[in-house]
């Protein structure tokens, strides 16, 4: 009951730290989104209004408060790496053919595969252009070579789609390129606003490459151990997907012929109408795969909060040590 307590007390002091600029983002980032085509303005509405938890903003601007009140520049950078993230968000649906997002119906559904794509493509290039305004090569080079990284593992996970013999060393690489990188070029770009040195930036970036790689294992597990209620997206989905994530990939080691043959037809169908969901939690449960990954999970997480004890002590760098425990100790 303590832990439960500290948790939610520090999850509002880290909010309240960053409130006030979290609010210039969210105008900044309505302001930039404005085009001149009406359907892209519209469709950048609705994502905005669908909300989020916005942590990626929220770790640039931690990081830029390490070394003093962040500058405007920190807030317009905050703004685009939830505008890139977003977009990421626009193309993964209709990759996957998502229904839901945050508990909505997803733009592809309700605007049209092509429609969706090039709004993803338009956000993409906006938030471009906002970063090329702070005239910084080293911030652009920080966002292409990001960009790259995770259309490439977009590439990746396509071809290792409907595969149930993805190894942990695949699984992992997709992380990287899908999740962790942006987490680090959040903190590195946060760190260049607040004028860091080369190390200072280095080490952030470890920080916050190893809290999204904890962040993006904790989402795997919640895919299987949560609800749609608090998912905004049905429970189970990776799996329906063809996406064979950590969890399963330790179950998979230990299973029988008949729990992979069971696996092998949630793929197949890209469903559950043959072997229910809770027949695949307890393939998960009998083989404490939920278990090794949470572990696997707090590996990265301990490494996290290793590197960032590293930097004095003040409101910031408290906060984003809770914020190590709140990606870990999450239920959405």
């Amino acid at each position: 009951m303590f832990s439960k307590l500290r948790q939610s007390i520090t999850a509002r002091e880290v909010f309240e730290l960053v409130q006030t600029d979290l609010k210039a983002v969210e105008q900044e980032i309505g302001v930039e989104s404005v085009a001149s085509v009406e359907a892209i303005t519209t469709i950048n509405q609705y994502l905005q209004a669908g909300g989020g938890k916005r942590l990626r903003p929220t770790l640039l601007l931690l990081v830029a408060r390490l070394f003093g009140e962040p500058r405007d520049c920190a807030r317009r950078l905050a703004a685009v790496v939830e505008m890139i993230h977003t977009a990421t968000l626009v193309h993964d649906d209709v990759i996957d053919v998502s229904k839901t997002r945050r508990g909505r119906p997803s733009t592809n559904v309700v605007w049209g595969n092509h429609t969706a794509v090039l709004a993803g493509d338009w956000l993409y290039m906006q938030a471009f252009q906002v970063a090329l305004r702070e005239r910084n090569f080293h911030l652009l080079d920080v966002l292409i070579s990001l960009t790259q990284m995770m259309v490439e593992g977009e590439l990746l996970q396509l071809e290792r789609l409907h595969r149930a013999d993805i190894s942990e060393t695949d699984y992992m690489e997709l992380v990287d390129r899908k999740t962790a990188s942006l987490f680090s070029a959040c903190a590195r770009m946060g760190a260049v606003a607040a004028g860091a040195s080369d190390q200072e930036e280095n080490k952030l970036g470890d920080f916050a490459w190893n809290l999204g790689m904890a962040f993006q294992l904790v989402d795997d597990i919640l895919d299987f151990t949560s609800t749609e209620k608090i998912l905004g997206k049905p429970a189970g989905n990776d799996l329906r997907e063809g996406k064979v994530t950590l969890p399963m990939i330790y179950a998979l080691k230990k299973a029988t012929p008949d729990e992979r043959q069971a696996v092998d037809t949630v793929i197949a169908d890209g469903g559950y109408d043959q072997v229910p969901f809770m027949r695949v939690v307890q393939i998960l449960e009998r083989h404490d795969a939920i278990t090794r990954a949470y572990d696997r999970a707090h590996g990265f997480a301990n490494k996290a909060r290793l590197l960032i004890s590293e930097f004095p002590e003040n409101p910031a760098q408290r906060a984003l040590t809770s914020i190590v425990e709140l990606v870990t100790e999450r239920q959405s």
